[in-house]
């Protein structure tokens, strides 16, 4: 029969011929089986240890995280947000409706603004009450809006002067009137801690109670707002990720296995690998964000896939007749070495994004190599131990499913029935393998890079829609600063420095694509045009009454630079890019007119536009240097240069059939894709390992490649199928997430696996079979198994 599992001698017998593709390290499973007891005496210690790490795992919820870098210009965002950390620690209420100027409410919204300023956190406000009237001569100017509304044909006139308002038109009140903006500045150790949430609930509460009956409607956005709905989608989808892959591990396992021994055996490893990773994870100081918060699901597919291997195969030795002992030393022996192999390559993904320029995507490497060692550790230990501490009564075992294998049998005679057409013509499918993964890849290489800061908050929140409103009615919600340094012996109301700002201010609001800008320029002008007066000393009159957190938006605390700062639209990072460009090119002018001053366009907008696209690029690039590596690395294994070249293909193909799926919907090539991708290239390749692994131990001298292929599938494909399926079920859970960069990782990933299923079935047998025969007939020789 095919599927006829090597003897034990037999196996002793080609370790003495072959050496191990995993250096002996595969071995290491056989401590722990030793001592099965004391083992589980020191998992369980490991485990409480892990519980306590995952109680220390805190989550960054910053917006900025993607580009963290050692960056001149994310060094200088930095600098920015420390000297005017105004934006950092904004909550942007919103509030809309086409009554919004009617006069009840109108006194609906300025019980709002007062009850806000009221709630714990806040240090300051601003809204269309801020506005002044025009100031009279030795005096400081008037509310806009007196403490008592006018009536009837007055009032018509009043809300006619708040709306053209130079102060709040297009500003905090958009232009026709049916929507305003009141910024609230928090404390900075609200934001940076957990009573953020307490302070965000008591605003939606305060607004809930003030505008009810006027219907009006009332969205939150604004940075600590996104961080907030982050924090809580991370830690909601944690919960999720955790429960599906725990139930999708143990129904395929129950039902194909019908033995609770055995689904113990092959999911419990896997979820102990979870618990164990995510313990080191919180002791070694890592942070959740949106990346690692796939760290759960990311472990099951490293992990899962090799425990099925180990656990099909001392299930085959057990319904061979072999004692349990004999059938897990034996699993490992012979599927050891490959699930080593497919750790490694896996460890190789992660390590590829340690060149990124990011240090969030660098974490995620890390914690994911941290996790790979883990994982094979466990999986390599626990499979025995588990396996001869559960399994029992093996004669009855076997007997039972000598005969009634039903499931199972019913896979493998798919797999004889694909490895058999597969080999018979592996020169034609080979030829179109090729053609159509070179096809893919030019499709592939056509993607464009894409970012988008919305899409790293919760899409089915009101930050997101609030935003989103703001980009209609109010020219955007995202800040964008030129910042301008004084040199050494200018000083901020000294005419030089003023006249830069004044220019500045101009090219800014020139710009198209930027709105809403604030500057030191806007009180000048208000005060030229409503006082009629340009004098620098009223000017400083008026910064010194101002509250000190509304100076502190544009003038930094020593008074040696201020921003211009405007808003732009949430867009593709690809839109933002040529007005960031136009715009620093613009005040080139002014760099040259004025040498001693330092001119510089910064804010995550502009940090985002800039660098996203060249990041993104680079792990791209540095995706194609992966897969060289990691051919170059099998075949090292392998000791084969057949094993090398047979791994390129299917390796490469659920990447760029993937990513021609992506150019397909018009999504381009993102972080949280390019990261999938990456990933996905390690762990598909476990197929292909397990594979040749077993073709290799299928090919003694005398057995044709055919047969060996034909053995080779009929013995890991069932294994390689129902992995397949459970770990596209637990990337998949990811499409429930409200974070859309996790959604597009998750299914993205799935997929990804389910291709390399493909690949192995179609690709790998009909290459490695022509690769075997090209080989065989250059070398004169007719045995297999003198090639692989």
């Amino acid at each position: 029969m095919l599927h006829k599992n090597i003897t034990d001698s037999e196996v002793d017998e080609l370790h003495r011929r072959k050496l191990s593709i995993a250096f002996g390290l595969e071995r290491m499973g056989l401590i722990a089986v030793r001592a099965p007891i004391l083992s589980c005496l020191i998992l369980v210690a490991l485990v409480v240890a892990a519980i306590f790490g995952i109680q220390r795992i805190k989550i960054d919820d910053s917006l900025s995280q993607l580009f963290r870098s050692d960056t001149k210009e994310f060094k200088q965002y930095e600098e920015v947000t420390k000297r005017f950390p105004s934006t950092e620690y904004d909550v942007l209420v919103v509030v809309e409706g086409k009554t919004l100027l009617e006069r009840e409410n109108l006194e609906k919204v300025r019980d709002l603004v007062t009850d806000l300023q009221l709630v714990d956190g806040v240090r300051g406000l601003i809204s269309l009450f801020s506005a002044r009237q025009a100031p009279e001569p030795g005096k400081l100017p008037a509310a806009l809006f007196p403490n008592e509304l006018p009536e009837g044909e007055a009032y018509d006139k009043f809300i006619a002067t708040v709306k053209s308002n130079e102060i709040i038109r297009g500003k905090l009140l958009s232009e026709d009137g049916t929507l305003a903006l009141i910024v609230l500045s928090l404390s900075p150790e609200i934001v940076s801690n957990n009573k953020l949430s307490t302070t965000i609930g008591e605003i939606r509460k305060v607004m809930a109670e003030d505008l009810e009956g006027s219907g009006l409607s009332r969205q939150l956005s604004g940075v600590p707002v996104m961080q907030l709905e982050i924090r809580n989608a991370v830690e909601r989808d944690g919960l999720i990720y955790n429960i599906a892959g725990i139930l999708a591990g143990c129904i395929i396992a129950i039902l194909f296995f019908r033995k609770i021994s055995f689904m113990v055996v092959a999911a419990f490893p896997p979820l102990l690998a979870i618990l164990l990773s995510l313990g080191v994870l919180g002791w070694t100081g890592f942070s959740l964000n949106m990346f690692l918060n796939v760290m759960t699901p990311l472990i099951m597919v490293i992990s899962f896939a090799d425990s099925m291997q180990l656990t099909f195969a001392a299930r085959d030795r057990l319904i061979a007749g072999e004692d349990k002992y004999t059938a897990f030393k034996n699993a490992v022996l012979v599927v050891g070495p490959a699930c080593v192999l497919t750790h490694a390559t896996a460890g190789i993904s992660f390590i590829a994004l340690q060149f990124s320029d990011s240090e969030l995507i660098r974490a995620f490497g890390e914690a994911g190599l941290v996790a790979t060692v883990i994982a094979l550790i466990a999986v390599l230990s626990l499979v025995p131990v588990f396996g001869v501490l559960l399994v029992r009564n093996e004669q009855a075992f076997a007997a039972k499913f000598q005969g009634a294998d039903l499931g199972v049998n019913a896979l493998r005679r798919f797999c004889a029935f694909i490895a058999v057409r597969m080999v018979g013509h592996p020169g034609l499918f080979s030829l179109l393998a090729l053609l159509l993964v070179g096809g893919l890849g030019v499709i592939y290489a056509n993607l464009e890079p894409r970012y988008r800061l919305a899409d790293q908050g919760p899409d089915k929140e009101q930050a997101v829609q609030a935003s989103d409103r703001l980009d209609a009615k109010l020219t955007g919600a995202n800040p964008i600063d030129v910042l301008i340094e004084f040199p050494k012996g200018q000083t901020l109301y000294s005419p030089e420095t003023l006249q830069v700002i004044a220019d500045v201010h101009s090219m800014v609001e020139k710009q198209a694509g930027v709105g809403n800008v604030w500057s030191l320029e806007t009180l000048r002008r208000w005060l030229a045009e409503k006082a009629h007066t340009n004098d620098v000393a009223t000017l400083k009159e008026y910064v010194d009454v101002i509250p000190e957190h509304l100076v502190r938006r544009f003038i930094s605390a020593d008074q040696t630079a201020v921003v211009v700062s405007g808003r732009v639209p949430d867009l593709d990072s690809s839109q933002i890019l040529p007005v960031v460009q136009k715009l620093d090119h613009a005040l080139d002018t002014v760099r040259q007119k004025y040498p001693g001053y330092e001119v510089a366009v910064t804010g995550l907008s502009a940090i985002a536009a800039r660098n996203s696209a060249d990041m993104i690029s680079k792990l791209n690039h540095g995706l194609t240097i992966e897969f060289l590596l990691v051919a170059v690395f099998i075949g090292l294994a392998f000791r084969s240069v057949v094993v090398m070249l047979a791994c390129i293909l299917p390796g490469i193909f659920p990447v760029v059939l993937s990513g021609t799926l992506l150019w397909v919907m018009g999504e381009g090539l993102q972080f949280a894709s390019v990261v999938a991708l990456t990933v996905s290239f390690g762990l598909g390749l476990s197929a292909t390992i397990h594979f040749l692994n077993r073709l290799r131990l299928e090919s003694p001298p005398g057995t044709s490649a055919a047969l060996a292929v034909e053995r080779a599938t009929v013995l890991v494909g069932p294994a390689l199928i129902l992995t397949t399926v459970v770990l596209a079920c637990g990337l998949g859970v990811t499409v429930f997430s409200d974070l859309p960069s996790l959604r597009l990782f998750g299914w993205l990933s799935a997929f990804a696996m389910v291709a390399a299923l493909i690949a192995d079935l179609f690709i790998l047998r009909p290459t490695a079979m022509w690769l075997i025969s090209m080989a065989e007939r250059l070398r004169g020789r007719g045995k297999a198994g003198t090639v692989i």
